[in-house]
C-alpha cells in the first residue's frame, strides 16, 4: 500500500498535522512517515502568468494591445518560493504516493492554493479534504477520521478561480489603461477602487460641510438639570438672543413638573464574532489595524490553538456543536479569568441555546469565531493575543447572558411658559455588558450625553427653583471620516450605498471583499498612496480622489463589485455557471478600456517618480565590483553608476524578501564599509524555521548578497547546520 501526501498551507500547520499524525521524520521541505508524506506550501506557490508570458510584445504598455484576454489563463511559479513547489511536484508525481489530502486552509483561497499547485504539476491522483475549523489535536484526529472526497469542493474551487481570474483581468487591463491615459501608474482593482471610493466620497462630504451656529438652554433645578425643548421636542435654538430670552425668563422662577415618564429597555446580547465583527471591535478598543487582527487571530488558531478558523463571515454556531459548547464553557470555567464569568451559566449543568447563537441556515463555509476546547493559558500570550483573545472568550460567555436591561426617566416641566425636558439612566441589570465591560481592559471612553444624570423620585405637581439658566454655544459637527472599523462594515454592508431597492435586496449577501480579503484590501490603498493614516482615521490622498474622478461609475461603484461577489459565492453555490460570470467580466474590461481611450485628461496627478527613472540619491559607497563607480539607488534596486560601461553590479531590493529581511540603505552601506553584517535574523521560507545568518556580497562578480552559516534559533526543530543562501 502507498503513502498518502498531505499538503498543508504552511510549515507551522504541517508540523501540527505531523505531530497529530506520529510524523515527525524532517526530510527536504517535508516530514516523513510510513504511511504520511507531509509537506506544505508558503501560501500561493503559483500565480496567473504575466501578460509577456503570453506574448513578448504585451510587455510594453500600448493602447493597441489592449483588452488583453486570454483565450486560456495559464498558471506559472511564483519565483521566490519555486524551490518548495518543485519538492511538491517531486511528491505528486512519486509512485511511492498513492493519494492527496489537500490540508490547506478550509476557505476559498485554501482551495485555490492547493489547486493550482495541484493544475500546474499535472497531478492526476485521487485527492481528499481536510475541512476544520480549529487547530488542536482532537479537531485534526476528527478531521482526518471524516475526509471528504476532493470532488465535493469542485465548486469552491470554480468560484476561487473565477474571483482570481476576474481580479487579474480587470486589475491588468484597467491599471494599463489609465495609466497610458494619463501618463501616472494608477494602480486599480476589481475591489480596491470602489473602496477607494468610498472613502473619497465621505471626505467630500466633510470637504463639503460647512458649520454653524446653534445654542441650548440649561436649567438648574438644584437636584437635577433639564435642557430647553421646543413644541416638537428639539433643543436646538438658532438664534443667540432668542436663547438668552428664555434663559433671563425663567431664571429664579419656578418649574411644575408636568409628566413623569419611565421606560424600561434592553439591549439583546450581540452575536458571536465573525472576523470583521472582531476586526472592527479591536479596531474600536484598541486601535488594532484590520490586518494586524487577522494576524493575531490567526496566531492564536494556528500556534495557540485557542480560536477556532477566523477567516469566516458566519456568526452563528450549528446544531451539532452544542457538546462542543459545553466543554469549551467548562474549560473556561475552570480558569481564574473566567470562572466567575462562566459559572452562573453552567450551574443548571446544560446552557441555553437561542436561535441567536445556534442556527444552521447562517453557518457557511465555517461557524463563528469561539475559544477551543483547550485550556487557555493566558500567561503564554502576548499583550495583544491576549487582548484578542478575551474579546472572543468574552462574546462566547457573555452570548448565554439576559439582556441588559435599563430604566430610562423623563420628566415634562413648565417654566413660565417654556418647556423643559430633564432625563435619566438607571441601570437595572448589567446582563451580558458586565461580562464584556470587566473582561476587556479598554475604558470605554464617555461620551457626554444630556440622559447621564441619576435623577431623584420625581411626581407630577411637584414644584422645584430654577436655580439657574445658561446658554450653551454648540456647532453642528461634519459627518465622521471612516476609520478601519467603520470602513469594515461599509465593505461588509455595500449594498447599502445602493439606491435601486430591488438590487439592496439582492446584494445582502455581496459585499465589497470577502471577511479573508478585506484587510489587505486596505494595505493595498495605503501601499500605492491612494490613502493615509491620521490617528485612527484614514484620509484620501490628492491621487486617491484624482483616480476616482477619473474612472467612470461602475468601476467605482460598489454596486458592481457587490453584484460580482453575489456571483461568487453563487457559483461555490452551484446557482451559476462559472463561464456566465467569466463572460460578463470580459465585457466590462473592454468596456474599461474603451473609456479610458476617450477619457478627457484634463485632470492632474501629483508628481511621481515615472516608472524606470533612475532615482539619483547621494552615493552609498564605492563600488565593491568595479572599484571605481558609486553605489546608487533606484526604485527597484542598487546598482553602480559605471553601468553604462558594463559593470554588473547589481541588488535587487526584494531579492531576499522571502526570508523576511527587506534590504535598506543603512544596510547597503554597512557592507560597502565593513564587506559583512553579523546576526542578520530571518525566516527560511521552505520550513518557517527562523535564525540568524551572516550578509555579505557574493564572490561571482555581479554584486549579489547572500547569507551564510546560518544557524537556527535554540527552540527551532532540527539541528544547527552552517548553510549558504543566495539572493536572486
Amino acid at each position: 500500500m502507498g503513502r498518502v501526501l498531505v499538503i498543508a498551507e504552511k510549515p507551522s500547520v504541517a508540523r501540527d498535522i505531523g505531530k497529530t499524525l506520529g510524523v515527525t521524520q524532517k526530510g527536504d521541505g517535508c516530514l516523513l512517515g510510513e504511511k504520511y508524506v507531509i509537506s506544505w506550501a508558503i501560501g500561493h506557490l503559483v500565480t496567473l502568468a504575466e501578460p509577456e508570458e503570453y506574448d513578448e510584445k504585451l510587455k510594453k504598455w500600448s493602447f493597441a494591445s489592449l483588452p488583453i484576454l486570454p483565450e486560456k489563463m495559464e498558471l506559472k511559479a511564483i519565483k521566490a518560493t519555486r524551490s518548495q513547489l518543485k519538492i511538491l511536484h517531486k511528491w505528486m508525481n512519486d509512485k511511492e504516493v498513492e493519494s492527496i489530502v489537500c490540508a490547506t486552509d478550509s476557505g476559498r483561497e485554501g482551495e485555490l492554493i492547493f489547486r493550482y499547485i495541484y493544475e500546474i504539476t499535472k497531478c492526476k491522483k485521487p485527492f481528499q479534504r481536510l475541512w476544520i475549523s480549529s487547530m488542536t489535536e482532537q479537531a485534526i484526529k476528527e478531521g482526518f477520521a471524516a475526509l471528504k472526497e476532493g470532488s465535493e469542493y469542485d465548486l469552491l474551487y470554480h468560484s476561487a478561480k473565477c474571483r482570481s481570474q476576474a481580479d487579474w483581468l480587470v486589475g491588468m487591463n484597467a491599471t494599463r489603461a489609465y495609466t497610458l491615459r494619463y501618463n501616472v501608474l494608477l494602480s486599480i482593482g476589481r475591489v480596491q477602487t470602489p473602496t477607494l471610493a468610498l472613502i473619497v466620497e465621505k471626505q467630500r462630504e466633510i470637504d463639503a460641510f460647512v458649520s454653524k451656529d446653534y445654542f441650548e438652554v440649561q436649567a438648574d433645578f438644584g437636584e437635577f438639570y433639564g435642557f430647553w425643548i421646543n413644541e416638537d421636542g428639539q433643543t436646538k435654538i438658532e438664534e443667540e438672543e432668542k436663547a438668552k430670552e428664555i434663559a433671563q425668563k425663567v431664571k429664579g422662577q419656578n418649574a411644575l413638573v408636568n409628566k413623569v415618564e419611565k421606560e424600561e429597555k434592553r439591549i439583546l446580547p450581540p452575536l458571536l464574532y465573525d472576523l470583521t465583527e472582531l476586526q472592527r471591535e479591536c479596531n474600536k478598543k484598541f486601535g488594532y489595524s484590520a490586518k494586524k487582527t487577522l494576524d493575531l487571530a490567526q496566531g492564536l488558531y494556528e500556534k495557540r490553538k485557542m480560536i477556532t478558523y477566523p477567516r469566516t463571515d458566519s456568526r452563528y454556531l450549528s446544531e451539532d456543536m452544542k457538546a462542543k459548547v459545553q466543554s469549551t464553557m467548562k474549560r473556561l470555567g475552570g480558569t481564574e479569568t473566567f470562572n466567575s464569568f462562566a459559572e452562573p451559566i453552567l450551574t443548571e449543568g446544560k446552557l441555553s441555546f437561542s436561535k441567536r447563537i445556534i442556527d444552521n441556515t447562517k453557518v457557511t463555509d465555517h461557524h463563528a469565531i469561539i475559544p477551543t476546547d483547550v485550556r487557555p493559558n493566558l500567561n503564554s500570550l502576548t499583550g495583544e493575543e491576549k487582548n484578542v483573545f478575551l474579546l472572543v472568550a468574552a462574546r462566547f460567555i457573555s452570548v448565554f447572558y439576559p439582556n441588559y436591561r435599563y430604566e430610562v426617566t423623563k420628566v415634562y416641566l413648565d417654566c413660565q411658559d417654556e418647556g423643559f425636558l430633564s432625563k435619566g439612566t438607571v441601570v437595572l441589570d448589567e446582563g451580558w455588558q458586565g461580562v464584556e465591560n470587566k473582561l476587556i481592559p479598554v475604558k470605554a471612553k464617555k461620551t457626554k450625553s444630556n440622559d447621564e444624570q441619576k435623577l431623584p423620585p420625581l411626581a407630577e405637581g411637584e414644584i422645584y427653583p430654577t436655580l439657574e439658566a445658561k446658554v450653551l454655544k454648540k456647532k453642528t459637527t461634519p459627518p465622521k471620516p471612516y476609520t478601519e472599523s467603520s470602513l469594515l462594515s461599509a465593505m461588509e454592508n455595500a449594498g447599502r450605498f445602493v439606491e435601486d431597492e430591488l438590487l439592496k435586496e439582492q446584494m445582502k449577501d455581496g459585499g465589497l471583499g470577502t471577511p479573508a480579503t478585506r484587510a489587505a484590501i486596505i494595505e493595498r490603498l495605503l501601499a500605492v498612496g491612494y490613502i493615509t493614516r491620521k490617528g485612527k482615521t484614514l484620509i484620501p490622498t490628492e491621487k486617491g480622489k484624482g483616480l476616482i474622478q477619473v474612472v467612470p461609475e461602475a468601476l467605482r461603484s460598489p454596486q458592481t463589485t457587490g453584484k460580482w461577489e453575489k456571483g461568487l459565492s453563487s457559483i461555490a453555490k452551484g446557482k451559476m455557471e462559472e463561464q456566465r460570470f467569466m463572460e460578463s467580466i470580459k465585457r466590462y474590461v473592454s468596456f474599461l478600456v474603451e473609456d479610458a481611450a476617450r477619457r478627457k485628461t484634463d485632470v492632474v496627478f501629483p508628481e511621481e517618480v515615472k516608472k524606470g527613472t533612475r532615482k539619483r540619491g547621494k552615493a552609498l559607497g564605492k563600488c565593491p565590483v568595479c572599484k571605481d563607480g558609486d553605489v546608487l539607488e533606484n526604485s527597484k534596486a542598487y546598482f553602480c553608476s559605471k553601468w553604462k560601461a558594463g559593470c554588473k553590479f547589481t541588488v535587487w531590493k526584494d531579492s531576499l524578501t522571502p526570508y523576511g529581511i527587506d534590504l535598506t540603505n543603512k544596510m547597503i552601506q554597512m557592507l560597502l564599509k565593513e564587506g559583512k553584517i553579523l546576526d542578520v535574523r530571518l525566516t527560511l521560507p521552505q520550513t518557517g524555521e527562523k535564525g540568524k545568518a551572516t550578509m555579505i556580497f557574493s564572490s561571482d562578480g555581479k554584486g549579489r548578497v547572500e547569507l551564510m552559516d546560518f544557524t537556527r534559533d535554540e527552540n527551532t526543530q532540527g539541528e544547527d547546520s552552517p548553510q549558504t543562501i543566495e539572493g536572486e
